[in-house]
Formats: structure tokens, sequence, C-alpha cells
């Protein structure tokens, strides 16, 4: 079942948009959007509102797929329920691999100060 996130991603992607371009037309971070797609948050109500003139669907399609938005399972689009699990997983994979990745560069900055210390003491 897609979820808030899906959608927005489906709905960008749709109208041919970056991730980079929706966020600063928004006013927000990458980040933040990416947070958003990932479902990891969500946005404020202005910005939802915000979101869904830019992606020309209806607030109520980016909250819970009903009213306008882009065109779902009827339109031959249909993703199979197995096909969507591997596809989450892969989501979640790559949000587990960006935070490690992230985690890493904090640990070689903190061990290159380590050693610069170390080196000038």
């Amino acid at each position: 079942m897609a979820t808030f996130g899906d959608r927005l991603a489906a709905a960008r992607e749709h109208a041919a948009m970056s991730q980079s371009d929706m966020a600063k037309r928004l006013g927000v971070k990458v980040s933040t959007l990416r947070k958003w797609e990932q479902d990891l948050s969500e946005p404020r109500a202005n910005r939802l509102s915000m979101m869904a003139g830019l992606l020309n669907v209806s607030i109520m399609w980016l909250l819970n797929a009903e009213g306008e938005g882009i065109s779902g399972p009827d339109d031959g689009s249909y993703i199979a329920p197995d096909i969507q699990e591997t596809l989450n997983e892969i989501r979640d994979m790559k949000t587990v691999m960006k935070t490690s990745s992230e985690r890493l560069a904090r640990l070689e900055k903190k061990l290159r100060l380590i050693l610069q210390a170390a080196n000038h003491g």
C-alpha cells in the first residue's frame, strides 16, 4: 500500500522535478524533503498546500490517495505486492546506509581531530 512519501515521490517524479528543485520551490532543505519522501517526518499544513499546488494534485490525494492525483493502478502502473515489498526494502536499506555513511564520516572526522591533537601535543 502506498504511503504519503510514496505518493509525494511519485508525484514529484511525474512532474519531472528533482528533489533539489522541489525543495527550493517549497523553501525547505533537500534533507527535509527526503525525510517526507521516506516517511520519516511529515510536512506542516502550509507546506502540504504548496506541495499539492506545485505537483498539481489534491491535498487529500497526497494524504490518503483520494481525490485528484497522478494516475494509479487503473492505468497499468500497478505494482504487484511482492515488487512493492522489495522496493520498500530497498528504500529502507538506502536510509540505513545513508545514516551509516553519515555516522562513518563523523567518526572519521573525530579520529582525524584526535590524531591531530596527539601529534601537536
